[in-house]
């Protein structure tokens, strides 16, 4: 047998030393092969320049916020080198008033808001995702329906007004509570879960809302994290909803007030004596909202990047 073997391996082998094209194994395609240097260095060159594009804006901002007076002056506005630090706009910043208030108000407003999004987002995805839920199809369609079509501005405004939800926290949350692309990522995902072992957990005796606690979610960890991460930048960095619906200027979140102050170009004066005596500029109170506006989003993307690839592009792929 192995005589047999070793004789039809000489024969293949002859063919194809002598007819290669034939036999040796298709050229894979362009995009396929490995880079040559010229490659390597472009793709090193590209992701040099848009690393520097993301970062020089913020090093500019988070030197300019821990800069005197008179550097920044020196500087003519923004500054590049620093040369000397200083922390009086983050402690005139932290230490009480409109700016404190405000960045508890946003924290507050992020937290109970994703909580209140993610929970309903959660339930709707799950159901339907069930094939067998009541009305799923049709409740799917209405979703998707929204996503093109929208009443306006307007009859949105009216319709908080009518519920008296002006000048009320309500107004931050409840109008943009729900994102139907995190719904169908939601779904898209939870569809891909195994039916057989939910069809297992129902013979043992599970409920449903047992089956998404203790099966699904578990499972879901990668997605449920990133939608989270959505829903809480996007209740962080919203804006919009605030100036729309508040009157109270004691009520505006964090956005607001650092949008009230770059057009203002000057710090309130509740900032305290720093700027009256010259130690502190105005710039630089600006640029340091700045800086606390984008800290919580700096700090947690890395953490949530991890699930990016799994979370978006699974249940992308598998709804």
């Amino acid at each position: 047998m192995s005589t047999v073997l070793d004789k039809t391996a000489a024969v293949l082998g002859r063919a194809t030393a002598d007819r290669p094209g034939r036999w040796a194994a298709p050229p894979r395609p362009a995009w396929e092969e490995e880079p040559g240097r010229a490659g390597l260095a472009g793709k090193g060159l590209v992701l040099a320049l848009a690393c520097f594009g993301i970062v020089f804006p913020i090093w500019i901002v988070v030197v300019t916020s821990l800069s005197s007076r008179r550097t920044i002056d020196e500087a003519g506005g923004l500054v590049m080198i620093p040369k000397g630090i200083t922390f009086v706009a983050y402690q005139e910043l932290l230490s009480g008033g409109q700016v404190t208030r405000a960045a508890v108000i946003s924290v507050l407003i992020t937290v109970v808001g994703t909580l209140f999004s993610m929970s309903v987002s959660v339930l709707c995805a799950y159901g339907l995702s069930r094939s067998g839920s009541l009305g799923h199809r049709w409740i799917l369609m209405v979703l998707l329906a929204t996503m093109f079509f929208s009443a306006g501005l307007i009859p949105t405004y009216l319709l908080v007004q009518s519920l008296g939800l002006t000048d009320t926290y309500l107004a931050l949350i409840l109008p943009s509570a729900i994102s139907v692309f995190n719904i169908l990522v939601l779904r898209g995902f939870f569809t891909g879960i195994s039916q057989e072992l939910i069809d297992s957990a129902r013979i043992d005796g599970a409920g449903d809302f047992r089956i998404l606690w203790q099966i699904v979610m578990p499972l879901s960890r990668a997605v449920l994290a990133v939608i989270t991460l959505f829903y809480a930048v996007g209740y962080w960095s919203a804006w919009f909803n605030a100036s729309l619906y508040l009157n109270d200027q004691d009520m505006m979140p964090l956005q607001n007030v650092m949008i009230q102050l770059v057009q203002k170009q000057e710090a309130p004066v509740g900032l305290g004596q720093a700027i009256k005596t010259g130690q502190l500029s105005g710039l630089a109170v600006q640029m340091a909202v700045m800086v606390m506006a984008l800290l919580p989003v700096a700090v947690l993307s890395p953490f949530v990047q991890k699930h990016f690839k799994k979370g978006m592009l699974t249940g992308a792929v598998k709804g």
